[in-house]
């Protein structure tokens, strides 16, 4: 089995905490995360939006663009206003071969608002999650036909945040919206990882190994602390250094022949958590954990 290893720039630059970011041009952010051993990058703020100013960027960097997060807005906007604002991102994507398109729900989302506590999350009905599950389907498959699949993020503080949320959606979904699963984000939700890769693989299509620090989560107050707040407090981090059992978790996608990208998503506090040391630690316990699983990581960048 064949797998490949990306960290987001998310680690370099926060975009909702300008605090939380380093101040590094786009060239050594690649830089870093090559030289750690990853080979692929997700498209963050500072990536040029035309393909011809891209391309060489990757190129020299040795480093291709495996994904990129999408604000879609489908739980309140219809899908014409989400076509218009993609289209342009799947040309890109199209254009410097990534492999799909993240989508990230911000309708109704709190995740971007640190004035709101965890606790207030917007919450759909039965009804509108059936609603909801079938318009990203329609979409997805929209996206497909265009060249460029998604791949559906849950997300803290977002509508589709709890292990419930995420069963229900998949339930009223279909293929045409595959899946991103994202270790650290559920298990902050307090759900079961392996139990989700069990229920959902047939649909995931990425991943993203993003590790949490239980203690930091379990000491949070929910009713007054919001999702940036956590963020800022040091919840999440690299495979390594966090909480979670990411031998199991690789395994369990071994398990099921999974093959593809692995993404290190980890927003942390750049001076207290060196973006290079952190990205060194996180691919050191990936390829401990995926050689142990029986993968062959690729080690070649851009081609």
């Amino acid at each position: 089995m064949k797998a490949k290893l990306g960290m987001s720039p998310i680690a370099w630059w926060n975009d909702d905490l300008v605090e939380l970011s380093d101040d590094v041009s786009l060239e050594e952010c690649l830089r870093q995360s090559r030289s750690a051993g990853f080979t692929g990058m997700e498209k963050g703020r500072r990536f040029p939006d035309d393909p011809d100013v891209m391309l060489p960027i990757l190129k020299k960097a040795d480093v291709t663009l495996c994904g990129g997060w999408f604000s879609g807005t489908l739980v309140d906007e219809d899908l014409a206003a989400n076509k218009d604002r993609i289209q342009p991102m799947i040309d890109l994507f199209k254009a410097v071969n990534a492999p799909c398109i993240v989508y990230g729900e911000v309708g109704r989302s709190i995740q971007g608002d640190r004035s709101k506590p965890l606790a207030g999350k917007a919450v759909l009905s039965d009804d509108e999650m059936k609603s909801y599950a079938r318009k990203v389907t329609e979409f997805g498959e929209w996206c497909a036909d265009q060249g460029m699949p998604l791949s559906y993020h849950h997300h803290m503080a977002a509508v589709v945040q709890f292990e419930h949320e995420l069963d229900a959606f998949m339930k009223h979904s279909g293929p045409g919206i595959p899946l991103l699963l994202d270790a650290g984000h559920l298990a902050f939700a307090g759900g079961d990882v392996l139990r989700a890769i069990d229920n959902h693989h047939k649909r995931i299509n990425h991943v993203h190994v993003k590790d949490v620090r239980m203690a930091v989560i379990d000491g949070l107050d929910r009713t007054k602390q919001s999702f940036l707040d956590a963020v800022a407090l040091g919840a999440f981090t690299v495979p390594g250094d966090g909480s979670l059992d990411f031998g199991a978790i690789v395994r369990k996608f071994a398990d099921y022949g999974y093959e593809g990208w692995f993404v290190v998503e980890a927003e942390q506090d750049p001076r207290a958590n060196p973006p290079l040391r952190m990205a060194e630690v996180g691919y050191k316990e990936l390829m401990r954990v995926m050689t142990a699983a029986g993968y062959t990581v690729e080690t070649q960048g851009f081609s």
